[in-house]
C-alpha cells in the first residue's frame, strides 16, 4: 500500500510531536519530514515532494503568502493545509476561498484532521468547517477544560512547558506520586491517553494560558547556596 507521505511544520515541537504521534496510528501516513521553521519546510516541500503539506502559518520567518508562494514553486500540485488557529482570521479565509490553501482548526479532533489530509492528498474537495460549526465545536470541546480544578490547569501549563513530573512536583511543592495522581484525572477528563496530546491541546487552546500559576519555591529563597538542595 502506497503511503501518503506528508511534510509537517510548527514552531511548537510538542505540537509537532503531537501531529507525529496521531499520524503515525494510521497505516497509511507517512511523516517525511517535521520542520520548526519556514525555510525548512520549503526545503522539505523541494527535495522530498511530500503529498500534502500541513503547516503553521505563524512561522516565525517567511509569512503565510511566501510559505504559499515557495510551496507551489517547489513543487506544484502538492496542496498547503495551514494549521491555523480558531480565531477569525481573514486573510487566510480569503486564501482558502481563493483555493490557495486548506485550512483546518488546531483545534480539530484527530479524526478530522486524519481526515482532511486523505482528502486533500486524494484530491477531493475539502470543506472547512463554517464558524457556527467550528463554534459548535469548540464549545463541546471546551467543555470538559472547565472540569479541571485550579491545581490541575495549573499542571496542565507545566507539562505543555515541557517539565517532568518531577519538575513539576519541585515546582508545584508536590510529590512525584501526587503528580501522576492529577495527571490520570486529568486524562479521565479529557478522554486523552498521554501528555504528548495533552502538551499540544494546551498550546493549541489559549485559555489554557490564564491558568493559574503558583509561585516557584526556588524564587523565594535568599541567594545562599546553603538553602539550594
Amino acid at each position: 500500500m502506497r503511503r501518503i507521505r506528508i511534510v509537517i511544520a510548527d514552531r511548537h515541537p510538542i505540537v509537532l510531536q503531537g501531529i507525529r504521534s496521531v499520524l503515525a496510528m494510521q497505516r497509511d501516513f507517512t511523516v517525511v519530514a517535521s520542520c520548526n521553521d519556514g525555510a525548512s519546510c520549503i526545503e522539505a516541500i523541494r527535495f522530498l515532494a511530500p503529498d500534502i503539506a500541513l503547516v503553521d502559518p505563524t512561522l516565525p520567518d517567511l509569512s503565510r503568502e511566501q510559505i504559499l508562494g515557495r510551496a507551489n514553486a517547489a513543487s506544484p500540485g502538492a496542496p498547503i493545509i495551514f494549521f491555523a488557529g480558531t480565531t477569525g482570521d481573514h486573510e487566510l479565509q480569503s486564501l482558502a476561498l481563493d483555493g490557495g490553501c486548506i485550512l483546518l482548526p488546531r483545534d480539530a479532533h484527530p479524526e478530522l484532521l486524519v481526515e482532511t489530509l486523505r482528502k486533500a492528498a486524494q484530491g477531493q474537495a475539502v470543506t472547512p468547517p463554517s464558524t457556527e460549526q467550528v463554534s459548535e465545536e469548540l464549545r463541546v470541546d471546551d467543555e470538559p477544560l472547565t472540569q479541571l480544578t485550579d491545581r490541575e490547569r495549573q499542571i496542565v501549563q507545566l507539562v505543555s512547558e515541557g517539565l517532568s513530573n518531577k519538575a513539576i512536583g519541585r515546582r508545584l511543592n508536590l510529590a512525584d506520586g501526587t503528580i501522576k495522581v492529577h495527571l490520570h484525572h486529568i486524562f479521565q477528563k479529557l478522554d486523552i491517553s498521554n501528555r504528548t496530546v495533552l502538551a499540544a491541546m494546551a498550546l493549541s487552546r489559549s485559555e489554557l494560558h490564564a491558568a493559574p500559576r503558583e509561585p516557584n519555591p526556588l524564587d523565594l529563597l535568599h541567594q545562599d547556596p546553603i538553602g539550594v538542595k
